[in-house]
């Protein structure tokens, strides 16, 4: 099991030895883009950067292997928490792509969505960062083969709760070329917790997440506790949601659950077969 490392030595990561055996890094364009650059852009929200030490952006996407020349496909990125450093980051030699779940304009989702089209396009730091709507249940998240990483920040808990994982996770597949990352983050549940639990609590057990990923044919290299939170015992009275950063409970207790922090999650590292 991977441990997190230091700041330092992952930004050294992301600058100067991430990538996939798919993917060509020449150094002269890696070392030139630097990750705790991004970190620090202006164009960041502030609440996002509060966030930073709960999700550990630089050590989770060294652990990931991205790198600035890659093309990286983020599944339903919301508000766009991650999109405000991926898209900077691979802005100059690589592509960003949004996959966002279709959905009718006057609705919240496609309300979200618009906010983020406008948000990506109102700021030359982004790039030629592109946004995709897909079918949930018949999900496409660019040609076939095109992606060197696919990322998935806690979405996984909802595609189990709708049923449509599968569809999820064989459209990543779809996406990545041979060769090519999957990274999971999400809310970890305790071992052996079954699905209708997890459908409840939002919190879902690492090995219900490889089971599902080896069925479409992913394997998993390596995990890191990089996102762990040992304050987390998962029993809330609202799932995952009583947590912040949405602080489902009462008022009384939120000290209680302000000093637990955001949730304990699994952060996972799957390969696409290279032949």
């Amino acid at each position: 099991m991977i441990r997190p490392l230091a700041l330092a030595c992952c930004l050294a990561l992301l600058a100067g030895c991430a990538g996939t055996p798919t993917a060509a890094t020449p150094a002269a364009t890696v070392a030139a883009t630097s990750f705790d650059g991004v970190l620090a852009g202006s164009w960041r929200d502030p609440a996002n950067v509060a966030r930073d030490r709960y999700r550990h952006p630089a050590e989770t996407l060294a652990f990931f292997g991205l790198a600035p020349t890659h093309t990286v496909i983020e599944i339903t990125p919301g508000g766009g928490w991650y999109s405000e450093l991926l898209a900077p980051y691979v802005a100059s030699g690589g592509r960003y792509i949004g996959a966002m779940p279709a959905a009718a304009p006057e609705s919240g989702g496609g309300k979200r969505n618009a906010a983020l089209r406008q948000k990506l396009a109102g700021n030359p730091a982004y790039g030629a960062a592109r946004l995709v709507e897909f079918d949930p249940k018949a999900p496409v998240f660019g040609p076939a083969a095109s992606a060197d990483v696919v990322l998935t920040f806690r979405n996984l808990h909802n595609w189990l709760a709708a049923g449509t994982t599968e569809y999820h996770l064989r459209a990543a597949y779809d996406a990545l070329k041979p060769g090519g990352v999957l990274g999971v983050v999400d809310h970890r549940a305790r071992p052996g917790t079954d699905i209708e639990t997890s459908k409840k609590s939002g919190y879902v057990s690492e090995q219900l997440v490889i089971d599902l990923a080896g069925e479409v044919g992913f394997a998993l290299e390596a995990r890191s506790e990089v996102n762990a939170n040992p304050k987390d015992d998962t029993d809330h009275p609202n799932g995952v949601w009583t947590l912040p950063p949405v602080n489902r409970h009462d008022a009384a207790d939120d000290a209680t659950y302000k000093a637990i922090g955001e949730s304990d999650r699994m952060t996972l590292r799957f390969r696409k077969p290279a032949r």
